[in-house]
């Protein structure tokens, strides 16, 4: 009996793949020792007499119950960690993430109109500065600012009311007494005309 190592290159090289990928039908040995040309292994593999085995499977099934453990946080104690508390988890890529999510969060806010741009700008700068650790805090910080600007607004609207009234009053008061005066002097006229008439 041959080896047909030829026959196993040939077919390998034929289907584009690897000598241990080739399956040779060992109950037709005689027909394929004869076949010593590409030609003659491509006929073969038409036949079903060459085949090219299927690829193995590597199961993922094991990786997928481990991950879905360490979600949990399974196998993440001391004895399972190689790198330093830094290399884990850098507190570099932590002030990235959590500078995105507020600088995002503003970004929304202002071209949703429910901040205007200078208030934008002190709230960026504050976020630089290390004001707000996460986004929750933030948010409380913009509805307590936004609720003390409506309040100094409203007190401000109040006083200006207040400010007109008195001001609407003392007008209507010297009307009164320019009236009042002219009142008193025509009377007084008239007086001063009975009297010369006598």
């Amino acid at each position: 009996m041959s080896a047909l190592k030829l026959q196993k290159r040939l077919a390998a090289d034929v289907m584009k793949c690897g000598k241990n990928k080739v399956w040779l039908d060992p109950n037709e040995i005689s027909e394929i020792a004869n076949a010593n040309s590409r030609q003659n292994i491509r006929k073969l593999i038409k036949d079903g007499l060459v085949i090219k085995k299927p690829v193995a499977v590597h199961s993922r099934s094991r990786v997928r119950y481990n991950a879905e453990a360490r979600r949990k946080g399974r196998h993440t104690g001391f004895g399972k960690r190689k790198g330093t508390k830094e290399a884990r988890t850098s507190q570099k890529d932590l002030w990235i993430k959590r500078m995105r999510v507020l600088r995002r969060l503003l970004k929304r806010y202002r071209e949703a109109k429910k901040i205007d741009r200078h208030l934008y700008r002190e709230l960026y700068l504050k976020a630089k500065g290390n004001v707000f650790k996460n986004k929750r805090v933030l948010m409380e910080f913009i509805h307590k600012k936004k609720a003390e600007k409506a309040r100094t607004k409203m007190l401000a609207d109040q006083a200006e009311a207040r400010r007109n009234k008195v001001k609407e009053a003392r007008k209507r008061r010297e009307e009164r007494q320019i009236a009042k005066r002219n009142e008193m002097l025509q009377t007084q006229a008239k007086e001063d005309e009975t009297v010369a008439k006598k």
